[in-house]
Order: C-alpha cells, then structure tokens, then sequence
C-alpha cells in the first residue's frame, strides 16, 4: 500500500474511512425557499453514501448569510428536523457527513433574504447575483460592526451545534469562494481600521475566531476548515496570499481540528507545499482536474496524494456519478455532468437521474447522459 492508494483506509479524527475519496460540498439549489433540506435531497445524498465522507453543501449560520435562491440552512429547528432526514438517509447506506458552514457576506441580495447583505466593508460585489427573479445588480453591503462580528461568530457555533444535533459527523468552516470569512481575508473587500483590518495579522482574526469558536462547541475532532489561497471567485483581490493563510494556520494549528481543506489546490505549487509543511494534521485537497474522464480524475486524485493530501475532496466527479468510487476502481467509464441542471433548476434532472453501473450495460455511460451533456468545461473540480 502506498500513500497514493485511493483506496486505503483512513482516520478523520474521531471517525474511521473506508477510503481517501471524499464528496466535496456543492450548491445544488434544491432547499425550500426557507432554507429546509428536502426528501429529494436526502435521496441525492443516500445515492452518494460510498464516499469516504460526504461534505454537504453550504448551509447558512443566519438568515442574512444567505447567498442564492434554495440553499439549505442551519438556524432553526426546522432547518435542523430536515438535515436529520438526510443525515438519516446517508447512515442508512453506511455513509459519513460532515456540513459546511457558510455565510454570504456580501454574496447576497434583499430580493432573496429580505435582508441587507453584511460584510467586512460597504463594498459590493462587481457582478450581478441571481435572485428569485433572475440576475440583479448587486447591493452596496452593510459594514458589520464589532458587536455585529461577535454575534456573528456565535451564530456559527450555534449553527455547529445544530449541525451534531442534526446527525452530522461535525463540520467544515467556509472560509473561501469570495464569501464572508474570505471577504475579511483580502484587501479589496476588508477596507477597515480596526483590530479586524489593514494587518495580516487583522484580516486573519475573524476567520480564526468563527473556528476557535466552533472548536470550543462542538469539539475540534469535529471541525474542518477550508480555504482557497489565490482565489478571485466573487472579484476577491486578496493581497499577501502567501503571508494571509501561513498567518492563519499558525493561530489554528495547536486546536487540533479534524481537517484542512484547501480549495482549488495544486500540489506543485509554492503555496501549497508551505502550508502542508505547516498543518500538522490531515489535509483534504481539492484539485483542479484537466477533464471528467476516467483516467483523468484518477491521475488527479493520485496527483494530490503524492503531493502530501491525506484525502482526495471531488465535486463535479461525484455529482454526476452516484457510484464514483465503483467506477474509479473498475476503470468504468464516467456520466458526463449535465451542466444546465447543476443550479436554479430544482427537481431530479441532473440530480437524482445519474445512472449507477447496476442500472446501465456493464462499464459503459448511459446513452441518455451523454445525449444530455452540455459541452465543455475548464473547472472539472
């Protein structure tokens, strides 16, 4: 067994995995308006329980860190009754989930939440947002106060405690994609004066203060954090890329959390290298892969492995491939992903409709995915 093994075994902190490939947590809009997860959510899940562990996707800490239409939440009893049904669902087929928590900031609009999105800085993201009503232009945001950043960190931990309550493993922290913790991280979008900005050492505080936070009430074994260094998703400037995330992980790295997920990761990359040297404990890496063939996602599973991630976190792969690790460990061909059912659309195109091997001839991808496929793709995550 080597370390590139896929399919060793592995330990997440508290938790035993039957091998390295995990699901990647990906928005799918398929939540009632208000945030509950759906029966249709907890089949999509169940489906997908053959992964090392399931990362679900984004799910908001409060009302106002709501990004888009249809995405799940994490703040009321409601939200947590309807993750149980998935979580459930998921332990039923033998899988493992952890949620990721995420807010906003000022990826939002009062057409969707009926609120004023919040960030670090009045600044407003450079593009429209998709609401209920299609594209808008987005809105100048609210600057969080220091009272208003304190209660914020709270409703994470309080969103975490939810989480365990809902039958989740634990969770991740978003500290990435242009959204709220990643707003405080880069100078474009963190334009204050106070113990939160200007320094390195500033900009990194919140971020580290939400994770201290859910560490403290849930359990560091039962939190993870991701990050993506470099990445200007959502007009994110960052500034000191290479000073930020060392800084970070220098505050985090005595809590012994379960996990760092890095974001859009490349092996080779200085960044990269520096800050596996740094985190002394189990790295998840989510690389950026050249296609969605067979072939292509192994070598790059492989690729992160030998490059010193502990796991493999895929996305795309396992969206449009229910049995993903079956295939990977056949050699079985891959559904192409049907890209104009992946957002906004709800119900189970695209979604619950992905042929396993068991339901197909043998080893080959089903005539009606790849009639359905939608043309090329460079962001193969």
């Amino acid at each position: 067994m080597t370390r590139t093994d896929l399919f060793a075994p592995a330990v997440l902190g508290h938790l035993d995995l039957p091998h390295r490939l995990v699901m990647a947590p990906l928005t799918r809009n398929r939540a009632e308006p208000d945030g509950t997860p759906t029966d249709l959510m907890a089949e999509y899940y169940a489906q997908r329980a053959s992964a090392g562990l399931i990362i679900a996707e984004a799910s908001t800490p409060n009302a106002v860190g709501q990004t888009y239409p249809n995405i799940t939440a994490i703040h009321e009893p409601r939200h947590v009754e309807g993750w149980r049904r998935v979580t459930d669902a998921v332990g039923a087929a033998g899988g493992r989930m952890f949620l990721q928590l995420q807010h906003g900031g000022r990826v939002g609009h009062p057409a969707t939440s009926g609120l004023v999105p919040v960030a670090p800085s009045p600044v407003a993201l450079p593009e429209t947002i998709f609401t209920p009503g299609g594209h808008q232009p987005s809105v100048v945001p609210r600057k969080l106060t220091v009272a208003h950043i304190a209660g914020t960190v709270a409703d994470f931990a309080s969103a975490a405690r939810n989480a365990l309550d809902a039958g989740f493993e634990g969770v991740e922290v978003h500290s990435a994609n242009g959204h709220l913790l990643h707003q405080f991280l880069s100078r474009n979008t963190n334009l204050r004066t106070d113990r939160y900005g200007g320094t390195v050492e500033n900009r990194v505080r919140f971020a580290a203060e939400v994770t201290e936070a859910v560490a403290a009430e849930i359990g560091a074994v039962r939190t993870g954090l991701r990050i993506s260094p470099g990445n200007t998703v959502n007009g994110i400037d960052e500034g000191e890329t290479e000073e930020l995330y060392p800084a970070l992980l220098e505050r985090l790295r005595g809590l012994g959390l379960a996990y760092l997920h890095i974001g859009y990761a490349d092996p080779d990359s200085r960044v990269f290298k520096e800050l596996r040297g740094a985190w002394p404990g189990t790295l998840i890496g989510n690389p950026v892969l050249t296609g969605l063939t067979t072939d292509a996602v192994r070598e790059g599973a492989e690729r992160m492995l030998a490059g010193g991630a502990d796991l493999v976190a895929l996305g795309r792969p396992f969206l449009a491939n229910p049995d993903l690790v079956v295939r990977l460990r056949r050699g079985a061909p891959l559904n192409p992903v049907r890209e104009r059912y992946f957002m906004y659309t709800g119900g189970a195109a695209g979604y619950t409709d992905y042929p396993a091997l068991s339901t197909q001839a043998p080893d080959a991808p089903s005539s009606d995915s790849i009639v359905a496929f939608d043309g090329a793709r460079t962001d193969w995550r």
